[in-house]
């Protein structure tokens, strides 16, 4: 332990063989952690017994009879009763307001069915009379016995007196009512704006399902939130995701109003775990002007920007190289060549990293080369782009990722939700591009993975699990699913914690259990790499740590 203590604390302490004297001065622990198997992610130092911690970093990682003796008077001993620790697991691709939002506000997260939907509508607006605009979240109709969108005229019928606009599931389509397409000017007249898609009738009447860029079309009937409300959402989002075991979440689509909020939170202790913001180009603030940010206490970071490609799967609106195999479309793309990449140069120019939606084999392609136009062959500095989702990538532009250093941030859950009608959506020759983490790995690149939530859950054992079994929780895998494109359970664990950090310019600080890193822990239940895959999701978290301080404990 001698050398671990050397590595940790320098000059701190006296060696008796360095100083010919028979006491050695060693510094005790503030925290000390033990009583289940600990794996560190760390290749040179894959498991432990006990981890000690001092001042917010670690200072000592081995057996517990080595870890023992730093415990003192005042060493607060956290005794795990079997449970397994793990470093901190980072959501890579998450909406930290919307995860709060969905907290908060109408959720239709398990919506069953278009009269399902009709119920829990009525039922809101009962609780609600004084409500002048109903918003929601949360839905998807793939498993809907309708096997349909829902209609404008579906809503009505649940409520027809105010506006209503709920977002699908996929944050990429929204479904309005009567009211809410008239407040909006929409009509059977009303052009689609570039990147988005008003459905229509046979009679050539709008629906109310508006894809990708035409949501705004009625979005702006949305009264923005306040710093309060929006402060709460930040807050509630957060402490949601310290109990589910997140120590840390990379903050997709932020407004730039957000930093400041996320600052001061932070500070007051309201938002404990970590947050690396990434907000929308358009919205991104002085970040382009002026370079990365870094809050006082360093749980704050901001230093890239999103972008928007092509839309989503669900929605068809992902672009496709070729037309979907169920419908006579092959999607969206999003933004134009001469806009994204001014967003680039820009970012390039001031140090600003940038991570960019694309879920189609032509969004992804089409990015590729874009990145390359920009990067001119730049690996050297180290910039890390990043392409969030990768859904649906070619065989051939697979391995362009790790020859470009560009970084695939990749939602594992997503083979669940999706795992009922992607097929459908893609055709036999295609699914094998879906979701292909193994093809991705085997070329070479790391995965940061996420999960997208509020899409989805934003649930860690449940990505773990989708990532090392590719089925749905109930065990079934189609067979057309590509099982063999799983990750192992120690790539799983890598692209949840030391991975993250690689996409976030942080393995130094965080990321695996090792000397000197930044005390960031999450212990569940279940032994994550040992337990039979339909025992993961039914664990729990049981400890949140981040800095060294106690965020989530459950006994």
């Amino acid at each position: 332990m001698r050398h671990l203590w050397k590595a940790a604390f320098g000059l701190s302490f006296l060696l008796a063989a360095c100083s010919g004297e028979s006491e050695v001065e060693i510094p005790l622990a503030d925290t000390v952690i033990w009583g289940g198997p600990v794996y560190t992610a760390d290749d040179g130092n894959p498991t432990a017994e006990a981890v000690a911690v001092k001042d917010g970093r670690i200072m000592g990682v081995g057996n517990r009879a080595d870890i023992a003796l730093l415990v003192g008077p005042s060493t607060q001993v956290i005794d795990l009763a079997g449970a397994a620790l793990y470093p901190g697991f980072t959501d890579s691709h998450a909406h930290l307001d919307g995860i709060g939002r969905r907290e908060l506000t109408l959720d239709l997260t398990g919506t069953a069915s278009v009269s399902d939907l009709q119920a829990r509508l009525q039922s809101w607006r009962e609780a609600h009379p004084e409500d002048t605009i109903v918003v929601g979240l949360g839905w998807i109709e793939t498993h809907w016995p309708e096997k349909r969108f829902p209609t404008a005229a579906d809503i009505d019928l649940a409520i027809a007196d105010v506006p209503v606009i709920l977002s699908r599931a996929d944050g990429h389509a929204v479904i309005a009512n009567s009211a809410a397409l008239k407040a909006a000017g929409i009509t059977a007249d009303t052009e689609p704006p570039f990147g988005g898609d008003i459905l229509k009738d046979e009679a050539g009447e709008p629906t109310g399902m508006l894809i990708d860029n035409a949501m705004g079309l009625v979005q702006k009937l949305i009264p923005e939130p306040g710093a309060a409300e929006q402060a709460k959402y930040l807050k509630a989002g957060a402490e949601l995701y310290a109990h589910r075991g997140w120590t840390g979440l990379h903050y997709m689509s932020a407004a730039w109003s957000d930093v400041a909020l996320l600052t001061d939170l932070s500070a007051s202790g309201d938002v404990g775990i970590r947050v690396y913001v990434v907000p929308d180009g358009a919205r991104a603030g002085a970040l382009l002007e002026k370079g990365p940010v870094t809050s006082e206490n360093g749980q704050i970071i901001t230093r890239a920007i999103k972008l928007y490609v092509d839309g989503a799967l669900g929605s068809r609106g992902a672009a496709l190289l070729e037309p979907y195999a169920d419908a006579h479309t092959s999607g969206l793309m999003l933004i134009s060549e001469e806009e994204a990449k001014g967003y680039m140069r820009k970012a390039l120019k001031h140090g600003v990293q940038v991570a960019t939606h694309a879920i189609g084999d032509k969004g992804n392609r089409v990015l590729l080369d874009w990145y390359k136009d920009v990067l001119k062959g730049k690996l050297d500095d180290d910039l890390r782009w990043r392409i969030e989702h990768v859904q649906v990538i070619t065989d051939e532009d697979a391995p362009r990722l790790k020859a470009m250093g560009i970084i695939p941030s990749m939602q594992p859950s997503h083979v669940i939700s999706d795992m009922h009608f992607a097929p459908a959506r893609l055709g036999p020759d295609r699914v094998h591009e879906a979701y292909a983490w193994r093809t991705v790995l085997r070329a070479g690149s790391i995965i940061a993975g996420g999960s997208d939530a509020p899409v989805e859950k934003g649930d860690p054992l449940i990505e773990f699990y989708a990532a090392i079994g590719r089925t749905d929780l109930s065990g079934y895998q189609g067979p057309d699913w590509q099982a063999d494109q799983v990750m192992t359970r120690d790539e799983a664990l890598k692209a949840f914690t030391i991975w993250p950090a690689v996409a976030s310019f942080q393995e130094n600080e965080i990321g695996t259990i090792s000397i000197g890193k930044k005390a960031d822990f999450t212990a569940f239940s279940v032994d994550l790499m040992t337990a039979p895959l339909a025992d993961i999701p039914n664990g729990h978290a049981v400890l949140t740590m981040v800095d060294g301080k106690v965020l989530f404990q459950n006994r």
